[in-house]
């Protein structure tokens, strides 16, 4: 009958599939000449306009060909359908728990397994099989969320170094956590595609003075890294981060991860401000003082003196400094009145030369910060084009 259904098969197909070629596959002892076979008859059927029937028929060669004793058959029939949806989905699942060199070329390519299947075989299937799966052209983030909990170190960096695996920001930082060590992972995360500015932050911290750069320069065009800010001397390579990325994304998200994590200090949101990342700035007094955003912004933006006192106010920043982060947003305004047209490295220089000139009774560590900036562009230093104009626009 398997004979028949073939020989059927083949002639629906008007393909070069011989009697000679179903012969050897029923009845050759020969692993080699049944591989061979099972390759052709593959080829044939996956590439024929098959109606019901003859699909019906068949995928019962290919449930007998997934039972053949020999590796080597089974390996050909995996190979050749690794893509094909003509392959049934209970023989995908079962050529999945094969030996692995059955197992991971379905595994790496076949379109039939649902997020469920791939969770499934993540948590049971060992590290080869992860691996397989880790390569796939397309992962989900359910996928990825089981590749973060459960898979070992080598299949997690290969997910990660897969830009069309899709990972939640949780899905990250549990990588994070499970991995915080490897260099290796470090390394492939600070050269994804896209970061979440949580993770950026938190990748700042880890990882060694090289990519640490390479994190700024890379993800210097991507908004989902927004603006990087932490603490002393790592403010300074995470404000670049700014500069270069924008802070438009998710300004609200950044401001209550810093919070929440005890970095959002006077200083720090002076330094944006200055450097002119308006909507960090006005996200930053929402947070502080408990206001929403939309009336924040009303407050901020308002020309007369009382609005952006009471908000500060409000916020619990030093007033000390007040008068310093008035005449920064008196600064940006004026520019943006006169020269918003300017792209975003003159702007900012050109705003940071203002604000300098205004302030002598700033921190001295942060105008030292800002000199420094200041003389650094001066001198032709470039970071990402796509930079501070969103964030000024955006506010404008």
């Amino acid at each position: 009958m398997t004979a028949s259904l073939m020989s059927d098969t083949a002639a629906n197909a008007r393909s070069p599939l011989s009697q000679d070629d179903i012969k050897r596959l029923v009845k050759s002892g020969n692993a080699d000449d049944r591989a061979v076979a099972t390759h052709k008859i593959c080829r044939v059927m996956e590439r024929a306009e098959l109606g019901e029937g003859d699909r019906a028929a068949a995928q019962e060669i290919i449930r007998m060909l997934a039972q053949d004793a020999a590796e080597l058959v089974r390996r050909a029939l995996a190979v050749t359908l690794r893509t094909s949806e003509l392959l049934p989905h209970d023989v995908a699942m079962q050529l999945a728990q094969d030996v692995t060199t059955v197992a991971v070329p379905v595994l790496t390519h076949s379109p039939l397994f649902t997020d469920k299947d791939l969770a499934e075989i993540i948590r049971s299937g060992g590290p080869v099989r992860q691996v397989a799966i880790a390569k796939r052209a397309e992962l989900s983030e359910a996928v990825t969320n089981v590749i973060a909990e459960s898979a070992v170190e080598e299949a997690v960096v290969v997910a990660c170094a897969n830009d069309n695996a899709r990972f939640s920001e949780n899905g990250l930082s549990k990588v994070v956590d499970r991995f915080e060590r490897s260099e290796v992972l470090h390394s492939v995360l600070v050269n994804r595609h896209a970061l979440p500015v949580t993770i950026s932050e938190r990748l700042v911290h880890l990882v060694s003075s090289s990519l640490r750069q390479q994190l700024i320069t890379r993800h210097a065009i991507k908004p989902e890294t927004a603006i990087e800010i932490v603490a002393a001397a790592q403010e300074r390579a995470t404000l670049d981060m700014a500069d270069a990325s924008g802070a438009s994304h998710d300004p609200q998200g950044l401001v209550r991860h810093l919070i929440a994590n005890n970095r959002l200090s006077p200083s720090l949101i002076l330094r944006a401000l200055a450097r002119g990342h308006i909507a960090f700035f006005e996200h930053a007094l929402a947070e502080l003082s408990g206001v929403p955003h939309e009336r924040t912004w009303l407050m901020v933006h308002d020309a007369g003196p009382l609005g952006l006192r009471a908000i500060y106010d409000r916020a619990g920043l030093p007033g000390r400094l007040f008068q310093t982060f008035r005449i920064a947003m008196d600064t940006w305004r004026g520019l943006m009145a006169e020269a918003g047209y300017l792209d975003p490295v003159s702007f900012q220089e050109k705003l940071i030369e203002r604000f300098l000139t205004q302030v002598p009774f700033a921190p001295r560590e942060d105008l030292i910060y800002l000199f420094e900036r200041l003389d650094r562009d001066s001198r032709g230093r470039k970071w990402g084009e796509a930079s501070a104009s969103a964030p000024l626009a955006e506010a404008a």
